[in-house]
């Protein structure tokens, strides 16, 4: 990092003014000055969860709001794309249609790379970064031959575009969190037991290969609890942006109520690294420093964890350590892809239905629920938003037992998904494959 102190923007902002304010919010941050328009520019879209909960995901007009700001000052649309990963519990391809992120792109005409399609290639870390891998905290120690990072990434700009949000494992998660999914492959969970020194690595990582990184952090909802799924949303109305990941992360760290340095340890051991600024005090706050200011008192995500929650810790972090954690690393290891998606998408979700309904009817939930019929042409880049977001959604829903029927056929397809794709058993086909 350079000497010049670390620079947060942050607004408040309205579904009326969203469209401008994230314009003026990402010229506060100066994310001109480190995204050149000659770059490859890929929008790294966040899916915490397939289904829409708020806090969880990208939202649209967080999305919506970043491609206007690049098309109206000059960035050629044809070098920007959406960029998703997957894992074995989240459905990419379901969550940007559920999100509706996937309207976004289409509206704007822009590309959509999925990481893990078949024509994406992937190349080993030391082709990639050299001799830098040398100075990682544990990814050498956690595959000691290597991994793979999408060959594309390599000279792109990257733009992340996190909630705010608490997490089970990292306490809160951002955008430092966000390049977990793009970078590593797909047994990315045997990062966990070390997952704060992975994500200070990982950020060493996309320093070296991104021509310029930046970060837009959509906080209108934002969740508390046992993240990044089950969580309680709030109506925040807040956005930021940054250059500087760790900086981005500790002021929203520090917004949840967090000390970021004393709270979040891979904040910690990135600004010990230098990778960033993780104290507070030294943050340039730009935009309205009131909003900043804020402590929003959130009880983080450990007071109140899920039965699924309390398990991996046991299992990456407690009693369970010895004789659970080696079965992730066999072919066993399915059978947790198998209990998060039964635990997660057939109990909690359909069980917690009364959060999703209460925040439906603020301003944000019926823009997203009347996404559809309001969206804005993509040639308009004047619009300041929404100041119409249409009806909430009827409290009683006569489509609940057709709705009801529907999620439960969707969360079969992902259990069936979760088993097919499982790479224990994709890379023993692969490799039956490859010798045949």
């Amino acid at each position: 990092m350079s000497a010049q102190k670390s620079t947060v923007a942050v607004l408040r902002t309205t579904p009326a003014t969203v469209l401008r304010d994230y314009h003026r919010l990402l010229n506060l941050a100066g994310y001109q000055a480190v995204l050149p328009k000659t770059s490859e520019t890929a929008l790294k879209i966040n899916i915490s969860w397939h289904f829409f909960f708020p806090g969880s995901s990208t939202t649209p007009w967080q999305l919506d709001g970043v491609i206007r700001a690049l098309k109206r000052d000059g960035y050629d649309p044809a070098k920007i794309h959406a960029c998703h990963n997957r894992t074995v519990v989240i459905d990419a391809r379901l969550g940007e249609r559920e999100n509706k992120q996937v309207n976004v792109i289409r509206t704007h005409d822009l590309k959509n790379v999925h990481l893990y399609e078949p024509e994406v290639e992937w190349i080993h870390i030391r082709d990639a970064v050299g001799d830098l891998a040398d100075k990682f905290l544990c990814l050498n120690q956690v595959y000691p031959n290597g991994f793979m990072i999408p060959r594309r990434f390599i000279g792109e700009n990257i733009i992340h575009l996190p909630t705010i949000k608490t997490h089970v494992f990292t306490t809160t998660t951002g955008a430092m969190k966000n390049a977990f999914g793009g970078l590593l492959n797909e047994r990315r969970h045997w990062t966990h037991p070390v997952i704060h020194e992975t994500l200070v690595d990982l950020l060493r990582i996309q320093q070296k290969i991104h021509s310029g990184i930046f970060a837009v952090m959509d906080g209108t909802f934002a969740g508390d609890g046992p993240g990044p799924r089950c969580m309680i949303p709030y109506t925040k109305n807040i956005i930021l942006a940054s250059a500087d990941q760790v900086a981005i992360d500790a002021v929203a760290a520090k917004l949840m109520g967090f000390d970021p340095l004393r709270d979040v340890k891979f904040i910690r051991l990135a600004h010990e690294q230098g990778l960033g600024c993780g104290d507070p005090r030294d943050i340039q706050i730009v935009g309205d420093t009131a909003a900043a200011g804020e402590n929003w008192h959130f009880v983080g995500p450990f007071q109140k964890m899920t039965f699924a929650s309390r398990m991996q810790h046991k299992i990456y972090w407690g009693p369970l350590k010895k004789p659970m954690e080696w079965s992730l690393k066999t072919v066993l290891a399915p059978w947790a892809y198998i209990a998060s998606v039964l635990y997660h998408d057939f109990f909690w979700y359909p069980a917690h239905q009364a959060l999703l309904k209460k925040t439906m009817q603020s301003n944000w939930g019926r823009l997203f629920h009347n996404w559809e019929q309001m969206a804005i042409p993509g040639d308009n880049l004047t619009a300041l938003g929404w100041p119409e977001v249409g009806p909430a959604p009827l409290d009683i829903d006569l489509q609940h037992k057709s709705e009801s029927k529907r999620h439960y056929v969707q969360a079969m397809q992902i259990l069936g998904e979760c088993i097919k794709e499982a790479p224990e058993f994709s890379t023993r086909r692969r490799h039956v494959k490859r010798e045949a």
